[in-house]
């Protein structure tokens, strides 16, 4: 099962690292693979620039790699981490573009 790119998807990654505890911040940078993961801080800074779909990436790249305690984790969050987990251990994480035809 794979990510849709859209809105809503970024705001329940961002939910899920603020039920892990850690702060998302969107700042300017040099980052060579578009985010930098402040692990003693638990602070995960996003390049600014980059597009929703490049946000929703990082991300769920950045989530195997931290500790997350499920426990503090909600019933939702808990499934959404472990789709994350996943798709990590299969080696790709897939995000899915949501096209509307009108």
């Amino acid at each position: 099962m794979s990510l849709k790119i859209t809105p809503n998807t970024l705001k329940k990654l961002e939910q899920l690292f603020e039920e892990a505890r850690y702060i998302i911040r969107f700042e300017k940078g040099n980052f060579n693979s578009g985010y930098c993961v402040l692990e003693q801080k638990r602070v995960v800074v996003i390049n600014k620039f980059l597009n929703i779909e490049g946000r929703i990436t990082a991300l769920s790249e950045i989530l195997p790699s931290i500790q997350v305690n499920e426990e503090e984790l909600s019933t939702e969050m808990q499934k959404l981490y472990r789709q994350i987990l996943g798709n990590a251990s299969s080696g790709t994480v897939a995000v899915q573009a949501e096209m509307d035809f009108e």
